[in-house]
């Protein structure tokens, strides 16, 4: 999991029933559109990423119709787990109490 996949899953799960265009997603991550769209490729391969072309009439809306990204179940699921096992990785290890002295006694 490169920290680029983690912020860009971080910007899929801040809520999952939104489906993401490409433009979107670079204004949220700051990636450009040849860093992020190898990452959207990876997710898609690996079943963590679905993607459907917009149904608009490009006439109407004025604009062509956008590439459409959402978190499968499944995406969800082991994203959030790959998430919290990287956020453990990067957590400073847990510090133990340092000795106490007791007058008299020295270290313990």
């Amino acid at each position: 999991m490169t920290v680029a996949t983690a912020r860009l899953l971080r910007a899929f799960l801040a809520d999952v029933s939104l489906p993401r265009y490409g433009y979107d997603l670079m204004q949220e991550t700051g990636f450009a559109s040849g860093k992020l769209y190898p990452i959207l490729a990876r997710l898609r391969n690996a079943g963590w990423l679905e993607r459907e072309l917009e149904d608009i009439d490009p006439a109407v809306a004025g604009r062509p119709a956008r590439w459409m990204y959402h978190l499968t179940a499944r995406g969800a699921e082991e994203g959030r787990y790959e998430l919290a096992v990287l956020s453990e990785q990067l957590s400073p290890p847990p510090q133990s109490a340092p000795p106490r002295l007791r007058p008299g006694e020295g270290l313990r």
